[in-house]
């Protein structure tokens, strides 16, 4: 099916829900669904915020969707986020050595850029990246919530980026007059992490505080290196929400980090670090009318990434590597209740996107910046409607205005059907994805003005059935096609670009057309009321559909990938778990010349509650001491025992 046919489905799944605004009687007590980026829209487990853009049960959501909790996330102990993702079904990621190094992660085998990350519902990608991508290294868990990971297209709702899928991590909310907490880690490597936080809520504010510390001596970033690349990390964070009536509110929220990480040359030990600033900033108008059915926000979005790098060693200018990227948002977003059973979502936004960056050193001591920006706006509506008991339907589409690409139309539709009183649940989705080149790809020393935009359709179809009240069991087919996918390319000699007369000389291209099928199962059992077992297992196999490489598998992309974790609570109030990740091998390159062999490795962890406000707990990564690599000549953390304690007011 061509992308303009079916932009034009979406667009019939949006007008079926007509005939119901003239037909239906609109019930006044319906209630619109909390619009993401609004305090309080993630309270429930079982609701869904980020597939929809607005709060949603999950047995409506169409698409697939893993939620991360505030109790997993502190079972699991795991201080980086990326750690966390790798063990939710479809995520994988590699990393250029130890924590705060360039860190990707790749949702069912999509490029790593071609996944939007967000914080509260703000984006954090990075236009001066290479690619526009986020980088994972500085991402701890810090004062997180929730996260929700979305798999597959998404474009639709959340804008070009969102091809791969959407991660979406929600700070703490306070929910008491005055609560508090404050947890303190250590272990191997000389690593420390203390973290905390304070807020408050009552019937007309709601605030919180967080600070946070990392530091570890850490472990040689070159896979054969003698000496440990160290890594720190300071995050500071903050909210504020002021309900100036029953119906209008202000949110203000921000979250700043500062990293500095060691990092070795690509061919062996070296004095180069790196430091690292991010901020995202947000601030935002609530308003509801018509007795709550008709919800709106009116926000402004503000992300700012400083990187630089340093080489000591230099003699002439230790600054190796100099870049900033900037994104400024502001949108609006509405969702109306029509009826009980009919919701509609729907928004604009206006984004202008800047990056700056260069490469100096000895041979170039003051090279001028490259430059870039872009501007895009962008309208989108949604319309979900229960049409039965159990089914509903969602249909959606995009219009995104480009600067420099011009106008381009996506659509999306979904089901999800809930069987037997809920036991059984089918889902389908099919989505488009549009992205255009990415400011670095377009204008720094490797970039290409000549670029075209990616296009991408992908489909997926699920069952979803619950067993006798203590099993859920999953089984999700995908599949994803891409064309003029952007790639770093050698040159080809006499070719006419300005970096192909230096040596190693090479720039982005669409050079690739890429297909990508598989299949998730996910399974969790209640043995006992104190015994868990779950369990994921991902065939994703993507691959080049063009060119030189034609049929030979995209690299550092896992085939078979596998997650299993057993929890046990003792009677004595004991709670101990297991966790067993295993990644299949890979490639390294584009010729399926180089491997990077599969590796297995197994987690323990304990924890013991001193009393309603006071937890210890430890943990035991890499129990066995397994020897491997994400990346080729990249160096892996082996055995490393951690304690700490969480402190609950």
């Amino acid at each position: 099916m061509n992308r303009t046919a079916f932009a034009t489905l979406a667009a019939a799944s949006l007008l079926a829900a007509a005939p119901a605004f003239a037909i239906e009687t609109v019930d006044q007590q319906a209630a619109a669904p909390d619009v993401a980026g609004r305090a309080g829209a993630t309270a429930v487990e079982d609701v869904i915020v980020t597939a929809n853009r607005s709060a949603q049960p999950i047995e409506r959501v169409g698409a697939s969707v893993t939620v991360l909790t505030q109790a997993a996330i502190e079972a699991r102990q795991t201080p980086a986020v990326v750690e966390l993702l790798a063990q939710t079904p479809g995520v994988s990621f590699t990393r250029n050595g130890g924590p705060g190094t360039s860190t990707t992660l790749r949702i069912r085998g999509a490029e790593g850029h071609h996944t939007v990350v967000l914080i509260d519902g703000v984006k954090l990608n990075d236009p001066s990246s290479t690619q526009g991508g986020f980088n994972f290294g500085n991402l701890l868990v810090g004062d997180t919530a929730r996260i929700e990971v979305l798999r597959g297209a998404q474009s639709t709702l959340w804008g070009s980026q969102a091809i791969g899928g959407v991660v979406n991590i929600v700070t703490v909310e306070p929910t008491e007059a005055l609560q508090g907490s404050l947890n303190a880690e250590a272990g191997a490597r000389g690593t420390t992490y203390f973290r905390g936080g304070i807020g408050g809520a009552n019937e007309r504010l709601s605030w919180r505080l967080a600070a946070s510390r990392y530091d570890t001596d850490g472990y040689s970033s070159f896979a054969a290196g003698k000496e440990d690349d160290g890594y720190s990390n300071t995050g500071l964070s903050g909210r504020l929400n002021v309900k100036v009536t029953d119906a209008v509110s202000l949110d203000l929220r921000s979250v700043w980090s500062s990293g500095h990480h060691d990092f070795d040359a690509w061919n062996g030990d070296s004095r180069d670090y790196g430091k690292t600033q991010e901020l995202v900033a947000y601030a935002g108008l609530n308003f509801d009318l018509l007795n709550g059915r008709f919800r709106n926000r009116i926000g402004y979005a503000h992300t700012d990434t400083d990187r630089r790098n340093f080489n000591p060693d230099n003699t002439v200018q230790t600054l190796t590597f100099d870049a900033e990227g900037q994104n400024r948002r502001w949108e609006y977003q509405g969702a109306f209740a029509v009826t009980e059973a009919l919701n509609a979502t729907f928004g604009i936004e206006h984004e202008k996107s800047e990056m700056k960056t260069r490469s100096p050193g000895d041979w170039n001591p003051n090279p001028a910046f490259g430059r870039g920006e872009a501007e895009l706006n962008s309208a989108y509506a949604q319309i979900q409607w229960t049409v039965l008991d159990g089914l509903t339907l969602t249909g959606g589409l995009r219009y995104d205005d480009h600067a420099q690409y011009g106008d381009n139309l996506l659509g999306q539709v979904a089901a999800a059907w809930a069987l037997n009183d809920g036991d059984t649940i089918v889902r389908a989705s099919w989505g488009q994805g549009f992205r255009a080149p990415g400011l670095y790809e377009l204008y720094s020393e490797y970039g290409n003005a000549d670029l075209q935009p990616e296009e991408v359709d992908s489909w997926e179809i699920g069952v979803e059935q619950r067993l006798f009240d203590r099993a859920v069991v999953s089984a999700t087919y995908f599949q994803r096609e891409s064309d003029n996918e952007i790639d770093y390319a050698n040159c080809l000699p006499g070719d006419s670009h300005p970096i192909c007369g230096q040596p190693f000389g090479g720039y982005y291209q669409n050079i690739q057309k890429a297909e990508a099928k598989g299949v998730e199962l996910i399974g969790r059992v209640d043995v006992t009321e104190r015994l868990n077992l779950s369990a994921n297992y991902t065939w994703a196999q993507a691959k080049n559909a063009a060119g030189a490489n034609d049929g030979k598998l995209l690299r550092r992309r896992p085939e078979h990938m596998a997650n299993f974790a057993a929890d046990y609570e003792w009677a004595l109030g004991l709670k101990t778990g297991l966790s067993v990740r295993y990644v299949g091998e890979s490639f390294d390159d584009l010729a399926n010349t180089v491997k990077v062999d599969a590796y297995t490795l197994v987690d323990i962890r304990a924890s013991y509650p001193i009393d309603d406000h006071l937890e210890v707990y430890g943990r035991i990564e890499n129990a066995f001491d397994e020897e491997y690599q994400t990346v080729m000549g990249y160096g892996t953390a082996g055995r490393g025992v951690f304690g700490g304690v969480r402190v609950r007011f």
